[in-house]
This record gives C-alpha cells, structure tokens and sequence, in this order.
C-alpha cells in the first residue's frame, strides 16, 4: 500500500490561518466550451488529458526523444513514438501492432499490478548502450528494434513467459526471468544460458518477493555488474510463509488462487543476495548475518564492478544499514551508513556512487527532513548537500564534470515539486523550474540536457526539452488546450481550488484544497464531499493534474462543494508530521479530519448537515472509521478497498507502523475498525474489487458481517474480476454512477 490514500480525524478545533493561501483562482477557467461532463465522458477515449505519453527517454546520443503514446481511438494502446531534438519533427517509431500481442501470464500480472501499469501494446522498452537498438518486451517474448532499418527480430529464448527482461549494461547481452530462474541471452551468437536452475516451487531466483514490489517498491531481483561481467540476485524462499488459498471471483466462475502472503506478525520469506559469474556460472553467497528475519530493500553495484553495495533493514524497520562487500572477499562485509528511528525508516532510491571520487551521495531523514549528503567510501561524512524544513524527493542526476547535483523537492511550496541543483562540493541550491506546479525530470545518461514532465491543477501533461540551466529548447508535447484538444468543450467549467491551511490540535499546520461549485453562489449552502487517502507516503493536496480529479470536477457541476485535507502521517512534511501515527493508526488522521469539518462549518455556504467521507484504499479505512468515529462530523461514507484488520494486511507495511502485533495487540486492536461497527447509525456504501490480491476481499466481507449481525443497513457493491486498481472503462464508469447516485440521495434530501 505504499502508493495508496487514507485518512479520518477526531477531537479537534481548527484554528484558520488562510482562508486563501492560493494563487489559483476560485472561478472556473476561462478557456474551453461550457459542456457539462458526463460520467461516462470521464474514462472514455480520448483521453480528457489529451496527449499524455509515458515511458520519456532520452536516446544515449541525446539526439532523440522516445516515448510510449495511446491512440485516439484507445487511450490504453500504446506504441513507441520519437522526437528528433534538431527538428522537433515527430513520428510513430513502432507499431505496436507489429509485436505479437497475447494474454500476459499470471505473474506478469500480478507484476503490473504492483507496478500501477495498464495498458496493451508496448509498456516498457530499453536503448543500448550504442543508441542502435531497443529492447521490447510484449507479452512474453522479446524483440529488437534497429533505429537504422526499423526492422524488429523476435529472439529466440525458447518457450515461456519472459518477465523482467533488460539489455545488459553495454548492450551485449539480454536478460530475463522465466518460471522462476535467471536467464542470459549472448546476442553475439543467440546462445541462452540458465544462471539458475534451482527455481520453482517455494524457491524464486532473481525476482523481488510480494512485499518487495508491493511496499519497497523493488520490482526486480537481479542487478547486472556495469562491466558485464556478473549479476547479483536474490534467491527467495517463500517456504515460511503462510499458503492462503483465495478465491477470486469472477462474472463466470470461481479461480480459486495459492497465494504466499505474509500477514502482519507472521513469517517472512527468508532472502539469499548471491553474485554469478557470467565466464563460469558459478555463484557465490552473499553473508547476510545471522538474523534471517531481515528485509533486502536495495542492491547497487559501485562503478568499479567489484564492490556491491545491500541495504538491510531489520524486521521492525528501525535500522537501516549500507552494507558493502568485495567480490575478492565476498563473506566480509562492512557498514557504510547506519539510520536509525524510534518509530521507523523510510526507503528511498537515492544512493549514487560517484565515478570520479571515491564518493557517493545518500538521502536520510536524520534531520527530521529527506536531504541529501555527500559520504566518503570509508563511511565518513563529507558534507550535507541541502539542509531546511522542507524535503527532497529525489535526485535526478548528477554531473560530475560540472560538478552539479540535480534534484525535485518541496523548497518553494510543499504543494509543488520543482526541480533544483546543488555544488557537489556544497553551496546554494538553485531553482531551476519557474511554472508553479509539478515538475518530474528526465535527463540524458551523460548530459546535463533533460526532459520535463510538467502539470498542473490548470495544465493537463506537458513535456518540454531543457538545457542544464533550465531553458526550453523545445516542445516535445505542448498539449495545449485549443480547440482540437479533447478537453477543450468542457474546460470552461473546470474549476480551480482555494489552498489553505487550518492547525491540527499539535499546532502542526494542515494543508488544504477546497473546491466550489461550478456557478457558485455565495448565498446557498451546499452539500460536501471530503475526498480522502490520508495514509502514509500520499499527498493530496498539490497542484497537480489527477485523473482522480475529473470526478470531482463532475461533483461540482452536480452542485457539490469538495474538500481535501492532508492530515498528519501523510508525505512530504517531515518525520514530525509523519511519525505521529507509530503504532496507532486512525485516530490523528481522524482527529484531522474532523478539524477540517469544523472548519468547513464555519463556512456560510457549506451545509454542514450533509458532508460525505469518500476514499479508496487507506481512503476506504478512513472513511470507515470517519463515519464509525465521528458520525456528528459525517452523514455518510463510501469506503473502496478498505483494510478493516490490519492483521489481515502484510509485514512490511502494516509493521513500520503498528509494529509487531505481539509487542503491540492494543495497537492492532485500536486501529481496526471493528471496536467501533456498533457506533455505526446510517449512510454507508462500499465497493471492493471481488479479485484483490492487495487489500483482500476479506476485509470487507468481515465487515459485511459486522454490520450485519449488528443490524445495520448498508449498501454494498462488488465488482467480480476486478483488483485493487478497479482498472476498466466500464467498471470505473459503472462505480462511479453508483457513487454518484448515493451520494445524491444521501446528500440531497
């Protein structure tokens, strides 16, 4: 759940200290036609957002923009596009349709689940080392793409599903995982080699375990050294772990499903780091340490190939280390960094060995806010690169040459990301992006030129060409909203929200978004809708384009006010507005929440009598324990995907803030929203995906049951076939016609 929303609130008097902090107008844009939207309007092709590609590469000559772009007629079907940099002329690349196109195995799946991926047609592609080829996984298979010729080869790497698959460092080689092992085609002379052999059953080489793609957001389990010469991977053993058999519920039958899942408090898989030599096949072992009960976050090699870097994290995520071994001794490793917490660690990406000094950079959260420090090898501090009450997101890259270190954090306002540099040797941080909302780079391997993904509340994806000293050179997709665009006939009615802040009962400064009705008047009162995640590692209030926002663009012109509060535990506010929800969830967020409804009761044009609590995922949880703890403060819920029992929920995310159910029973039992089903009066719906294999369809079923032997009425829609994603144009537009009848006859009496 570590990309999912939550959040509830109860016993709090907010203090207001702007009723107005935003920059964006409260009226509805002035560009675009007066057409109301239709639900189904919302999902349906084209894309309201208009051109959105995905997949940004820059080729590794810097001469060509390629990207993964949906047709008009299927916004879900991608094909490979290219931008030539000197003309800015562009052209599809690759027809998707040209690949063999077929049914994705199980646990390709359940890989893309993990991976928030939907779609058909080219998903994911690789340059070479050279920027002659592109390696293209679809649908199992392999093929290489020649730029020259634009001739595509399937290779030859026998039957089976082929997941995982990559081109080596410098091109010679591809890579991939099928049933369960680590394989190696030779593309000089199409020989394919199994590096292991062992997999199957229980055992899994080379692939990132449930937990390590769910919550770590590892998706892979296996590293290539940078010279080619050997491959680190994992070798999983899932034998420990309890064998759920689950049923997934389709229109047409019942696919009852073996799933390894490791429950809060229950056993982990246990997980070997080996390195094979590609010259002899042989592996060696990784010494992990004699506590086994550990998690594997990260694996990195330094630049010199024969030094591998691990992180280890213990059970409890309260210490993190980075760990370092030499091939040469590959049993003796030793500490880098070691992070400590008293409640727990947050993983990040951001660990990058420098090529030119004996030096890496490391991200932490030591201060109280995610900065970025530059190490020495031997483990020694050199300098903390950026210091504030603000955060870093992540680094983007770093120029050694010039001696800069390019980054995205929340420096100018938390509610944007905007990208900046640093010295390497230290200094001021300079703001390179200028446009306020949100900025996600993408630089070249080996020039400080990239790619900038830019939206915004007001301007749906755009991507632009800069130099390092962020000037546009050029459009690559300017999306602009003009007469052609598919947003353009409603666009005038989409409205802009007010950002704000009230206190949390901490003092602690709570950000808000509130969104007025399309032709508001200030002299009616109208009902409102608090949309909610509020669980960790999840912002909501940004200025950001969301697709989750063209629904409560359809609320407004329904008459609804809507609102959203980030309350404490959520990201991007440092480890003092994080850390308050160690080892009790849903009592500050609700608290929180609740001081929004407060705040919004003293509003003249809000009906404080009919305010709804709606979320998915963590949202579903809160919205639960928002009507069952605070029914006062809500009429009504719609709860999507809840966790109910955090028992039920697994060890790594459910753990770093609970802890460990023996240690913290009174915790577990606080935070599920069983305790309080009898406090329940009236006005709930949820919905729930009948195939989750993330939030299982138990959590819900048990309540189901709760409230049902309590004699409580409730409305409740099941969607068969569907996972946590609720992915669909008609499933998406059947729930949110179901949501929007309830909340009508709920709401508007």
């Amino acid at each position: 759940m570590t990309k999912k929303w939550m959040s509830l609130a109860l016993m709090a008097v907010p203090m207001l200290l702007s009723q107005s902090c935003s920059a964006l107008s409260t009226q509805s844009t002035s560009v675009g036609g007066q057409t109301p939207l239709t639900i189904e309007r919302l999902y349906d092709s084209p894309a309201l957002a208009g051109s959105s590609p995905r997949g940004l590469k820059l080729s590794p000559d810097g001469k060509l923009v390629t990207y993964l772009a949906g047709r008009a007629d299927d916004q879900h079907f991608y094909d490979l596009w290219q931008m030539d940099v000197a003309t800015g002329q562009q052209s599809r690349l690759l027809d998707a349709q040209k690949l063999t196109i077929a049914e994705l195995s199980d646990e390709e799946k359940a890989r893309r689940e993990r991976q928030r991926i939907y779609g058909q047609g080219i998903m994911e592609y690789f340059w070479s080392d050279d920027g002659q080829t592109i390696l293209i996984p679809a649908s199992g298979n392999l093929y290489l793409f020649a730029i020259d010729s634009g001739k595509v080869t399937q290779l030859a790497i026998g039957e089976g599903f082929a997941t995982d698959a990559r081109l080596s460092p410098k091109g010679h080689y591809v890579s991939f995982v099928r049933e369960q092992n680590l394989y190696v085609l030779d593309l000089a002379n199409n020989q394919l080699t199994a590096m292991t052999t062992d997999g199957g059953g229980a055992i899994k080489n080379a692939m990132a375990e449930f937990v390590a793609q769910e919550e770590m957001g590892r998706m892979t389990g296996y590293w290539w050294a940078p010279d080619e010469s050997a491959i680190a991977y994992t070798r999983v053993d899932e034998s420990g772990v309890e064998l759920v058999t689950r049923n997934e519920i389709y229109a047409d039958g019942i696919k009852l499903t073996e799933q390894r899942y490791p429950y809060a408090g229950k056993t982990n898989v246990t997980v070997q780091l080996g390195v094979v030599n590609l010259a002899s096949k042989q592996t060696q072992w990784v010494d992990l340490g004699a506590d086994k009960d550990i998690y594997l976050p990260r694996v990195k090699w330094l630049p010199n190939s024969q030094q591998l870097s691990f992180q280890w994290q213990s059970r409890d995520q309260k210490a993190l280390d980075l760990r370092v071994v030499d091939l040469a001794d590959i049993k003796q490793s030793r500490d880098l960094v070691k992070e400590r917490s008293r409640a727990w660690i947050n993983l990040n990406d951001d660990l990058h060995f420098l090529k030119k000094t004996e030096q890496f950079i490391w991200a932490s959260e030591r201060d109280g806010f995610n900065h970025l420090y530059l190490f020495n090898l031997d483990g020694s501090l050199a300098k903390q690169l950026t210091q504030g009450e603000w955060a870093v997101d992540a680094v983007s890259f770093i120029d050694e040459t010039n001696q800069w270190l390019y980054f995205t954090g929340r420096k100018t306002k938390v509610t944007e990301r905007h990208l900046y540099r640093v010295p390497l040797g230290g200094g001021d941080v300079e703001q390179l992006s200028s446009r306020s909302g949100m900025h996600m780079p993408v630089f070249a391997d080996n020039q400080a030129i990239y790619l900038d993904y830019f939206n915004s509340l007001s301007q749906p994806p755009q991507i632009s060409l800069h130099d390092e000293q962020g000037e546009r050179l050029a459009w690559v997709e300017e999306n602009a909203i003009n007469k052609t665009h598919p947003l353009y006939p409603y666009f005038g009615l989409w409205q802009q929200p007010e950002f704000g802040e009230i206190k949390a009962e901490d003092g602690q400064a709570l950000q808000y978004r509130l969104f007025k009705p399309t032709n508001f008047d200030a002299s009616q009162r109208y009902p409102v809708v608090v949309r909610v995640y509020g669980g960790p590692h999840a912002q909501l209030v940004v200025n950001s384009w969301s697709e989750h926002d063209y629904f409560t663009q359809y609320l407004l012109q329904q008459g609804y006010v809507v609102f959203q509060l980030d309350n404490r535990g959520s990201a991007h506010r440092g480890t003092r507005f994080e850390f308050v929800i160690h080892e009790h969830l849903g009592e500050v967020e609700v608290n929180d929440q609740k001081a929004g409804v407060d705040f919004l009761r003293t509003q003249s044009f809000v009906d404080g009598e009919n305010i709804a609590l709606y979320g998915h995922s963590y949202g579903g949880y809160m919205a639960l324990m928002g009507l069952f703890k605070a029914p006062t403060h809500f009429k009504a819920a719609i709860s999507g995907a809840p966790v109910t029992d955090w028992a039920l929920y697994d060890t790594h995310y459910t753990e770093r803030y609970l802890g460990h159910p023996q240690t913290n029973a009174q915790g577990y039992e606080a935070s599920s929203v069983f305790p309080y089903v009898k406090n329940y009066q009236s006005g709930l719906l949820m919905y729930h995906g009948m195939a989750d294999d993330n939030v299982l369809f138990e959590n819900s079923t048990r309540v189901y049951k709760a409230l049902q032997d309590e004699g409580k009425l409730f409305q409740l829609i099941d969607y068969p076939g569907s996972k946590h994603s609720m992915r669909g144009h008609k499933v998406r537009t059947h729930l949110y016609r179901s949501l929007a009848d309830f909340l009508d006859r709920q709401l508007k009496p």
